[in-house]
């Protein structure tokens, strides 16, 4: 992958995806951060101070969702089997501020390996530098922080990043 680094992951910091990204981000060395709701707030409470976010003014989900958006090179949307509600409005808004998004479907079968490949293709396509991750928080997708924590790991041991 001739001189391409991942420098930066971010995400929103909710329960499910945003939180593998996350965690997965801490456990390889990699730079992490983004825009969370004032107050820290998600589905369980406090967002742990471990994560380096930095609160919006506002509580409302959408306007740290828009920010992580619009400072971020590319967005990652990781789903089972179809983007909907805040996640849908994710994809929304990397198509208003014309930034790339590939989005990936946990549930289809092989697609560990096959995604894989495909966002390493992408993130070197891009350059991607600093990658906004997001999906549905866990209340709405059982395991899927897990599983998201795994593929996420995964694609940085493949792809490697700027932080080791």
């Amino acid at each position: 992958m001739s001189n391409f680094v991942l420098a930066k992951i971010v995400s929103g910091g909710q329960t499910g995806v945003d939180q593998a990204a996350l965690e997965a981000a801490i456990a390889m060395g990699v730079d992490h951060g983004g825009w969370c709701p004032a107050g820290r707030r998600s589905e369980r409470g406090r967002i742990p101070a471990r994560f380096q976010l930095e609160e919006t003014r506002e509580r409302n989900y959408m306007v740290r969702t828009e920010k992580n958006v619009v400072d971020s090179d590319a967005t990652l949307i990781l789903f089972r089997d179809q983007v909907s509600g805040g996640t849908l409005l994710t994809e929304r808004l990397t198509l208003k501020h014309e930034r790339p998004v590939l989005c990936v479907d946990l549930n289809i079968e092989n697609a560990f390996e096959e995604s894989i490949d495909r966002m390493k293709d992408w993130l070197q396509r891009f350059e991607i530098k600093t990658l906004n991750v997001a999906g549905p928080r866990e209340s709405g997708a059982r395991g899927i922080q897990a599983q998201a924590e795994g593929f996420l790991t995964r694609m940085l041991t493949d792809v490697g990043s700027a932080s080791r």
